[in-house]
């Protein structure tokens, strides 16, 4: 699939979401939070497709930064569930991207352990 290349007028939802997806960097770039590889990935392949293939992707680093950052608007979960845009997506699209949403404040282990003190313990 080409990349949906906005035209001036950018009239059609395929080419306001692919500019929504872009500002969604500008956005998080201006809370020091720069996501190049998403970025790359719009502009590689559309906004409309980046996101129907990133949103069934494991990783939501992404997502879950900018909820700790109090921020979960400027996602692409939250992109996708926009009134204007929820027609360019499937039933399972936007099931996913409501799952994503809501599962991203929860604490996720990443492997790492918390020191435990060892031995008996003083009062």
């Amino acid at each position: 699939m080409r990349p949906v290349r906005p035209g001036p007028a950018g009239n059609r939802p395929e080419q306001r979401f692919h500019q929504a997806m872009l500002a969604l960097y500008d956005a998080c770039a201006a809370l020091g939070f720069r996501p190049a590889l998403f970025r790359r990935y719009v502009v590689l392949n559309g906004g409309v497709a980046a996101a129907r293939e990133l949103v069934f992707q494991p990783g939501t680093t992404g997502l879950e930064r900018l909820v700790v950052l109090g921020k979960p608007e400027l996602s692409m979960e939250a992109t996708m569930l926009q009134p204007d845009f929820q027609a360019l997506f499937s039933a399972e699209e936007l099931r996913q991207a409501r799952e994503r949403l809501a599962t991203a404040g929860r604490s996720r282990s990443r492997g790492r352990l918390d020191a435990q003190p060892s031995g008996p313990q003083k009062k």
